[in-house]
């Protein structure tokens, strides 16, 4: 079941596995910080689902706060605690924003692509861990697997080539968490069993249309589905047409635009 409440998260730690030695400042994070959103349970404890703008989300577990596809500056994150751990889809600056990372990062690791990593300065790239679709890794202990993330449409394939973007599988206790980046329904994500809660987008040409979010959510079948990344998309279409075993959760991710 997912809820709604307020959660107060502290300084970032250190990652358990260092990844580098690279320092950055982040001057704008406070001792403590609200961190607000729909509460997942989970047997490892509760995660914080809050999101941001766009494609940008925080996930709240315990003392961790991963951060994905932050962008937008510093400002954008005041009053929220700083990243523990980022994650980053692909390379697109809706996605992936150095001065914002240059900004807010400080030491916390970094998952990405390896488009991404190969972009990032030294500073950050010394934290920072490049993994290809079908690989895997850890955010502080958190696991994460990538997954494909890419178009499927013919004309649409110079937006997302196969290969190039990450989808991400991130287990919190007995529960995953799947974000899906910028992709069409890739036979990997309808492929997919037991995801608790999908981040799906839509808008074109870039990513979906909501008629293929209904398909591909009707097909593996998510406990809940946020639509982000939507722009104007007419997410009416997904309220009428996805199935019962799925509850779809409309949030306003243009609050700040």
């Amino acid at each position: 079941m997912v809820q709604r409440r307020d959660v107060v998260a502290g300084m970032a730690t250190l990652p358990l596995v260092a990844l580098g030695t690279g320092m950055l400042t982040t001057a704008w994070a406070q001792e403590s910080a609200v961190l607000d959103g729909d509460v997942l349970s989970t047997s490892g404890g509760d995660v914080t689902i809050h999101p941001v703008d766009h494609a940008s989300l925080l996930l709240g577990f315990g003392e961790e706060v991963i951060y994905v596809d932050p962008v937008g500056g510093a400002a954008r994150y005041e009053g929220l605690p700083p990243p523990t751990a980022i994650l980053i889809t692909h390379g697109h600056g809706d996605h992936f924003d150095i001065p914002t990372l240059e900004a807010i990062a400080g030491t916390a690791p970094i998952l990405t692509s390896q488009e991404v990593f190969d972009k990032l300065p030294e500073a950050l790239k010394a934290n920072a861990t490049a993994v290809a679709n079908g690989g895997s890794g850890d955010l502080n202990g958190i696991p994460v697997a990538a997954t494909t993330a890419h178009n499927t449409t013919a004309d649409r394939m110079k937006y997302h080539p196969v290969g190039v973007g990450n989808g991400y599988l991130i287990t919190f206790g007995d529960k995953v968490v799947y974000v899906a980046g910028d992709t069409e329904p890739t036979p990997e994500m309808l492929a997919l069993t037991g995801i608790e809660v999908a981040f799906l987008p839509m808008n074109l040409p870039y990513t979906m249309t909501p008629e293929q979010a209904v398909e591909a959510i009707n097909t593996f079948k998510p406990a809940i589905v946020y639509p982000y990344h939507y722009g104007e998309s007419d997410l009416s279409v997904l309220e009428g047409g996805v199935g019962a075993d799925t509850e779809v959760r409309l949030r306003d991710w243009y609050a700040l635009s």
